[in-house]
C-alpha cells in the first residue's frame, strides 16, 4: 500500500478521533454544563490531530532504526520526539493563524512557560503522555487497520468521500476566517475564535434562540456588528497587538 494512502487513512482517523478527544476534554474541563463544537471546521474532525497521528505513526515506525540499545531510554527518546513533533505542529499552526489570519484558535497565555500563548511545557508534557498512550494502546491497532485497508482497498472510496466533505468544509470555514481577518486588520485586533463562538452562543441563549452545534457562528446579527459589540463590552475576549 502506498505511503500516500496510508497517510490519508491516518489523517482521516486522527482528525475524527482528535475531534472526539477535544470534545470530551473541553466539555469536561471548560464547559461541563454545555456541549461546544471544538475547532476550526464545522464537521466532526480536527485537522491538527490528523497531522499529529501521521507524525506519531511515522516516528513510531522509525523506532527500529534507533541507535539506543537500552529499551527504556529508547522509549524515553521516542516519546520525547513525539512530544517535540506534536508541539512543533501546534506551534506552526498557531503562528500561522495568529500572524496571517489574525485569529487565535487557542490560548495558553495563563499557563507557565508559554510561548506567545501558542505552546507551553504543560501541553508538551501532555503530548508526550499522548505519545506513550498512542504507542502502547493505539499503534498496534493502527497497524492492524492499515493491514485491513491493504486487503480491502475498496474502503479507500470512503476516505475519498471524507476528503471531499472535508475540502468543502475548509472552504466554508475559510470564508468565515476571511471576514474575521478583515475585521481584525481594520480594528487592529486579534480575534479569539473560541471566545467568539462562546459569545454567540450566550447571546442566542439570552434571546431564547436555538443554538446550532454544527453552526456555532450562526447569529441574529451581522458578524461584523457582533464583533464590534464584543470589542466594546468584552475587551478580554479580543487581544490587541
Amino acid at each position: 500500500m502506498s505511503l500516500l494512502l496510508t497517510l490519508a487513512f491516518l489523517f482521516f482517523v486522527g482528525s475524527v478521533l482528535g475531534w472526539v478527544l477535544e470534545l470530551l476534554f473541553r466539555n469536561l474541563t471548560q464547559h461541563p454544563e454545555k456541549i461546544v463544537n471544538p475547532g476550526f471546521c464545522t464537521g466532526p474532525y480536527l485537522p491538527i490531530y490528523g497531522f499529529g497521528l501521521c507524525t506519531l505513526y511515522l516516528l513510531a515506525s522509525l523506532e527500529k532504526f534507533s541507535l539506543i540499545s537500552d529499551p527504556f531510554w529508547n522509549k524515553v527518546m521516542l516519546f520525547s520526539a513525539m512530544a517535540v513533533g506534536m508541539t512543533l505542529i501546534e506551534y506552526v499552526a498557531g503562528v500561522f493563524c495568529l500572524k496571517f489570519l489574525k485569529v487565535r484558535l487557542w490560548d495558553y497565555s495563563n499557563l507557565w512557560g508559554n510561548v506567545q500563548g501558542i505552546i507551553c511545557p504543560l501541553f508538551s508534557f501532555f503530548w508526550a503522555v499522548l505519545g506513550a498512550v498512542y504507542y502502547f494502546l493505539i499503534h498496534p491497532y493502527i497497524l492492524e487497520g492499515l493491514q485491513w485497508l491493504a486487503n480491502n482497498l475498496a474502503f479507500s472510496f470512503f476516505i475519498g468521500v471524507f476528503f471531499g466533505i472535508f475540502a468543502i468544509d475548509v472552504i466554508h470555514s475559510a470564508q468565515l476566517v476571511v471576514k474575521l481577518k478583515a475585521f481584525a486588520e481594520d480594528n487592529d485586533v486579534i480575534v479569539r475564535y473560541e471566545a467568539l463562538k462562546t459569545n454567540i452562543r450566550q447571546r442566542r441563549e439570552e434571546r431564547a434562540l436555538k443554538y446550532h452545534f454544527f453552526r456555532p457562528f450562526r447569529t441574529d446579527l451581522p458578524l461584523t456588528q457582533h464583533l464590534l459589540q464584543m470589542q466594546e463590552t468584552l475587551e478580554t475576549r479580543i487581544h490587541r497587538k
